[in-house]
């Protein structure tokens, strides 16, 4: 098992609800924790992350701030269609310090996942890092 969103893996980020050059939506699968993606304050906001193929997947980790509700959906298709929820989970309040979700998605197969921000504790919220351990479908 590796992180199939890493950029470096070719996992991508397809789409982005928020747009700040000092801030894009590829921080989110670049490893690094100091660099983050940031959403305005309008809710939900959303982001895409396709992997190279058919993946499955075992766990995906999150860290974020100011994110108080997170749906995880999946997409099967070979376009980011059809999405279907797998996680949907209420985090809790860190003060603004970084939270870290972690999911355990028990082989879970997807080509896309979709990561819906429903509401936030403040008016931003920010993405540092998705972390997706799977392996491609054999």
């Amino acid at each position: 098992m590796y992180d199939i969103a890493h950029h470096s893996n070719g996992g991508q980020v397809i789409l982005a609800t928020s747009s700040d050059p000092k801030h894009p939506s590829q921080y989110i699968i670049d490893g690094d924790k100091s660099t983050f993606w940031t959403s305005t304050g309008l809710f939900p906001q959303e982001f895409i992350i396709s992997f190279q193929s058919l993946m499955t997947i075992s766990t995906v980790q999150v860290w974020c701030s100011n994110v108080r509700c997170l749906v995880v959906e999946r997409s099967v298709k070979a376009d980011p269609v059809d999405f279907e929820a797998i996680f949907d989970k209420e985090l809790e309040s860190t003060d603004g310090r970084l939270q870290m979700e972690q999911f355990q998605a028990d082989g879970t197969s997807a080509c896309h996942l979709k990561f819906v921000i429903t509401s936030g504790y403040a008016h931003f919220t920010s993405v540092h890092s998705v972390v997706v351990e799977g392996e491609p479908v054999r």
